[in-house]
């Protein structure tokens, strides 16, 4: 179903990003948190959907924070703020039109924000209970191109293309 001129695009992508863009683990050494994983894809396909959405990118991992800066704002060139899960519903009605974005977790606490937004996705390795109040579950797990998947879900369901073109 492709939204029409009737009913209110999306234009925001709020997106988390343990579970998400990562598989959902930390690897621990005796140094402490060290590694995440991230997907390749998943930044090819939010580089496309930028000429149609806002990409905001959010985490409540903040002993992990200078990692995922690495990846998300140093690589990808997109804004990461810290957000407590607690703390979303809030700080996602304050700075966004809720009837303009879509939100994208796994976690227990997700499907509160689910309730708010216009839109919603899971991703596959979510837990149950989210994937029940998902919008859109992917068949990719988080880690593993969930994001790719969401963007060209995004794509066909809100602006009426399957295709990703890049000339």
């Amino acid at each position: 179903m492709i939204f029409r001129k009737n009913k209110k695009l999306p234009k925001n992508f709020i997106i988390d990003v343990d579970g998400v863009f990562t598989d959902g683990k930390f690897y621990y050494t005796q140094e402490g948190k060290t590694l995440k994983a991230f997907s390749v894809d998943d930044h090819d396909a939010l580089k496309y959907i930028a000429n149609f959405l806002s990409i905001h990118v959010i985490t409540a991992d903040s002993s992990g924070f200078e990692i995922t800066k690495k990846r998300i704002v140093d690589d990808m060139n997109l804004s990461l703020d810290v957000v407590p899960v607690a703390e979303r519903p809030k700080w996602i009605s304050d700075r966004f039109n809720l009837s303009e974005t879509i939100y994208m977790g796994d976690g227990l606490f997700d499907p509160i924000v689910f309730n708010i937004v216009m839109y919603s996705i899971a991703p596959a390795n979510s837990m149950d209970s989210t994937k029940s109040k998902a919008n859109f579950v992917t068949r990719s797990k988080g880690g593993d191109r969930a994001v790719a998947e969401a963007c060209l879900h995004i794509l066909e369901k809100f602006f009426g293309t399957k295709k990703i073109s890049i000339f």
